[in-house]
């Protein structure tokens, strides 16, 4: 069959291997041309009994040709034991006792393909599922439509590694391998592309690339032998001949990680050493796993015993001359608050980059929200101004963290850019830029004939304070988190003089509205609809435009607004703004925009968004 594109879900236990599986199937798709959007989605708690439905971990992908979306649901299901099979086939209502298929709540589509192993149905592993049958399918209720592959992965992972010489643990954690052959075999992928990969991705533990090499071509093997009534889909690949795929080299990246390469990007334009000061935290931490790595890239790292340090160790690199960077998520931002507010009154740039997570306090910390909003906004004491961006894939966090340096490096500003873990641990289809591709940063630097005359309330024509870095010689200077004189530079308790400062920081942050591209709308721009998001949101809502032939427009620049933004939304007969909060977008437009009156569509549950919940509820307006 030939398929546009197509969703997989790999579920089992946390132990399974079902990221790596999911990842490794996801990169291959993304060699052969495909282009992918994934949702990893696991549990916070430390690891669940086996087999328990609270030890379920999952990873979604939707491969092909025109991908927006990890897909609601799944066409093709992995499930390796009974607790799997409940989750998904339930979805939002697996632990509800006496609950059947519905398609509404499940994680599959009703004529979905479902490969299970066959081994980890045992009365024990129905009882710890909490299934009341030995029938599993028929309890839940699954339709005939359903297609259920039913294969002994366990005992065929155990014959084909017979004579590995491994032991059985090892050899039981190989049963994704033998399932990712399965779907290698469904999925009409070349094996010699995905023995290449595998050996690549096991390249400095040599002793396993040949086992995991076997398993997996079994598998492979297995699918192809079986004569299964079950048809092969062959995915479409992308058309390179569009304008929607620019030509160049691609890869498979992460949100966390492209943000870290965006990173690295900037200091290496900028001229500057790249400092993070940081403290580790669900789910920004891959982040500094990431720079830490990167000594040869000229990164310094410092893993600080809490949030707090983390902002301050930052915050003197920068006061020093580095491009100084700290990561943390909702409940790190809070802490970090009062060293930011530091950094807006002694005017230094400063990147803070908050993945935002479940919660409020220790809340979700492995589910998606975008709850942070009006912190990153407000959540400071004082007339505290920085400017807030958001990332709305995976692949362009590369882009808005080397932004948000240029804007910080050029503004003399703290920049708090907001990503989401559906962003940092999902991954999309990248194109690696030329650094010559990437524009110029000019950090903020100081004129040669201030030199004796300087003080740190010296601008330039932009309102910008200029920059001397300690050391320079005849510009030695101190700066503070007090008030400074407008003129002098020193301490000040005026009243006026701090009217007066408050305004010149704020028009600083304004006017940065000068030098970003004005927001674009996206879709049927003749529609008298217009749906409006920020960050993480785009994919959904990008699909749901495209399935209402509606209009779309999607802000990554959050403060300040795109010049343009209240001329849009103004020019729309109906305004829907769609976000994964109570409404935070929205109240702020309203503040920004006088007189607009948009129509909210809000969802807390702390997972993506559901293009057809976004589609039946503006049909239903």
């Amino acid at each position: 069959m030939e398929r546009q594109n197509i969703v997989v879900r790999f579920c089992g236990d946390s132990g399974d291997g079902m990221q790596l599986t999911g990842g490794l199937f996801s990169s291959l798709s993304a060699i052969l041309g495909n282009e992918i959007s994934t949702l990893p989605d696991f549990p916070a708690e430390i690891r669940a009994p086996q087999g328990t439905l609270g030890g379920v971990s999952g990873f979604q992908v939707n491969v092909g040709h025109g991908v927006y979306t990890p897909g609601d649901k799944a066409d093709v299901l992995v499930a390796m034991n009974a607790a799997a099979l409940k989750v998904c086939a339930l979805g939002s209502k697996f632990n509800h006792a006496g609950a059947t298929f519905n398609e509404q709540d499940a994680l599959i589509k009703r004529e979905a393909v479902v490969i299970v192993d066959t081994d980890a149905l045992t009365d024990k592993d129905l009882e710890k599922a909490l299934y009341k049958t030995d029938n599993p399918f028929t309890e839940l209720g699954l339709p005939e439509s359903v297609q259920i592959i039913p294969v002994a992965l366990t005992t065929l992972t155990k014959e084909s590694l017979k004579d590995s010489g491994m032991d059985n643990k090892a050899v039981l954690k190989s049963r994704n391998m033998f399932a990712l052959g399965m779907v290698c075999w469904l999925f009409d992928r070349p094996m010699e592309k995905a023995i290449h990969f595998l050996e690549g991705k096991f390249a400095k533990k040599p002793a396993l690339i040949a086992p995991n090499v076997k398993v997996l071509t079994d598998g492979y093997n297995y699918g192809n032998n079986l004569a299964l009534s079950v048809n092969q889909i062959r995915v479409q690949s992308t058309d390179r001949s569009t304008d929607r795929i620019q030509k160049g080299t691609y890869t498979s990246i992460a949100g966390n990680k492209a943000t870290a390469w965006g990173l690295i990007a900037a200091s290496e334009k900028a001229g500057k050493r790249l400092f993070l000061g940081s403290y580790p935290i669900t789910p920004a931490t891959d982040i500094m796993h990431e720079l830490a790595g990167r000594k040869d890239m000229n990164v310094m790292v410092v893993q600080a015993e809490d949030e707090i340090a983390g902002v301050c160790t930052a915050i003197g690199a920068s006061f020093a001359g580095d491009l100084a960077c700290t990561s943390t998520s909702g409940p790190g931002l809070s802490l970090k608050s009062e060293g930011i507010g530091l950094a807006v009154m002694a005017e230094l740039p400063l990147v803070v980059i908050d993945v935002q997570r479940g919660g409020p306090s220790t809340g979700l910390p492995t589910k998606t929200e975008q709850t942070d909003l009006l912190q990153a906004l407000y959540g400071r004491n004082g007339e505290c101004p920085v400017v807030v961006l958001a990332a709305s894939t995976p692949a362009n966090c590369f882009e808005y963290a080397y932004e948000a340096c240029k804007i910080a490096l050029e503004n003399m500003t703290p920049v708090i850019l907001m990503t989401d873990t559906y962003l940092a641990n999902g991954s999309g289809l990248w194109r690696i830029p030329e650094l010559s591709e990437l524009p110029e940063i000019k950090p903020q630097g100081v004129p040669e004939e201030l030199k004796g005359k300087y003080n740190p309330a010296l601008r330039d024509e932009n309102g910008v304070r200029y920059m001397a870095i300690p050391g320079m010689e005849g510009f030695q200077y101190r700066n503070m988190g007090l008030e400074r004189d407008s003129e002098k530079g020193s301490i000040s308790t005026n009243p006026e003089n701090h009217e007066k400062m408050i305004l010149a920081r704020q028009a600083k942050v304004d006017q940065v509205a000068d030098r970003i591209p004005e927001a674009e709308v996206w879709g049927n721009t003749e529609s008298d609809t217009l749906l409006v998001g920020f960050g993480s949101t785009e994919g959904h809502l990008k699909a749901a435009a495209k399935e209402l032939d509606c209009a779309l427009l999607q802000l990554n620049y959050i403060c300040p607004l795109q010049r343009n933004v209240g001329d849009i939304l103004r020019s729309y007969e109906r305004v829907i703004v769609c976000e994964l909060n109570s409404g935070q977008l929205a109240a702020y437009l309203r503040a920004q925009v006088p007189g607009i009156t948009p129509l909210q569509y809000n969802r807390m549950t702390a997972q993506p968004f559901q293009v057809e919940e976004i589609v039946e509820y503006v049909n239903n307006l």
